[in-house]
């Protein structure tokens, strides 16, 4: 009986825009299929620390859409029953600088079931953060998870990261938003699911100070993406149709999976197709 071929598995980052990832991994879920590999950037980083640790895809949901279902509910996971208090969540680094403690944030908000260290996943997986000083995409493999992904989530301005080895980190994505070549070696099949989106024209206000800074820091993601692409490109890119959707847009989470379904079906067809699964 041939073996079956091994799957590198990206999941890159996007905001808001990332919950689409969880209707990929669904796919993995209801074709029996799952990747040799992991490497996520960002919100990737966020959704994959969960499904490598062994968290089915449907469970991702369920708690993404009760934590995220409204924003009346959202305070309570973050504040309710002893969990956190704002005063944990809120980190002053100066005066004139309040940004939300990445570490508490991505405690709070992964579900239960998570492993303590990145190298202890049920499928091995890589964090892809930016260590600020050195200038340079930094890999995690090793380490508390929580910390990890923390470092991977950290937007500059609005989320603080620990420190990693005494090092400043911040979100992946500003190195590489789209971390594919992290999942090439020892594989047979790359798979990379790209949400970084875009900028998009909202009527005759133009866009806010946010808007201007997020967008132009997808515009140099793209880019960066573009140019590992003519490089050495995955066997499977999808991108799902969420440009419409902002980056701190997390609570429509029901709307951003449901607009990620083309996608996913494109996902589950190819996948069938070199396969040969779900037939």
């Amino acid at each position: 009986m041939a073996k079956a071929p091994r799957i590198g598995l990206a999941l890159g980052g996007g905001g808001a825009r990332g919950l689409a990832h969880i209707a990929m991994l669904e796919v993995f879920d209801e074709l029996g299929v799952k990747p040799a590999v992991i490497a996520g950037t960002s919100a990737g980083a966020l959704i994959g620390a969960a499904y490598a640790s062994g968290v089915p895809a449907a469970e991702i949901r369920a708690h993404a859409e009760q934590v995220l279902s409204n924003r009346v509910d959202f305070a309570r996971h973050l504040f309710g029953r002893g969990r956190g208090t704002l005063s944990r969540l809120i980190d002053v680094k100066y005066i004139g600088s309040v940004q939300i403690g990445g570490e508490t944030l991505t405690r709070l908000v992964l579900p239960d079931g998570v492993a303590e260290r990145v190298e202890d996943t049920v499928i091995p997986f890589k964090v892809v953060a930016t260590d600020f000083f050195a200038r340079r995409a930094t890999v995690i493999e090793e380490g508390p998870l929580i910390a990890a992904v923390a470092s991977s989530i950290a937007l500059p301005g609005f989320i603080a990261a620990p420190r990693m080895d005494g090092r400043v980190m911040i979100d992946g994505g500003i190195t590489n938003p789209l971390p594919f070549d992290q999942v090439r070696a020892g594989n047979d099949i790359v798979v990379a699911v790209d949400v970084t989106g875009g900028p998009q024209e909202r009527g005759r206000r133009g866009p806010s100070n946010a808007d201007l800074a997020f967008g132009a820091s997808q515009i140099m993601q793209k880019a960066i993406t573009a140019l590992m692409l003519e490089k050495d490109a995955p066997d499977i890119l999808i991108v799902p149709e969420v440009d419409r959707f902002r980056v701190l847009e997390f609570f429509r989470v029901d709307e951003i999976i449901e607009a990620a379904r083309p996608a996913a079906d494109e996902l589950r067809a190819r996948l069938t197709r070199v396969l040969g699964v779900g037939r």
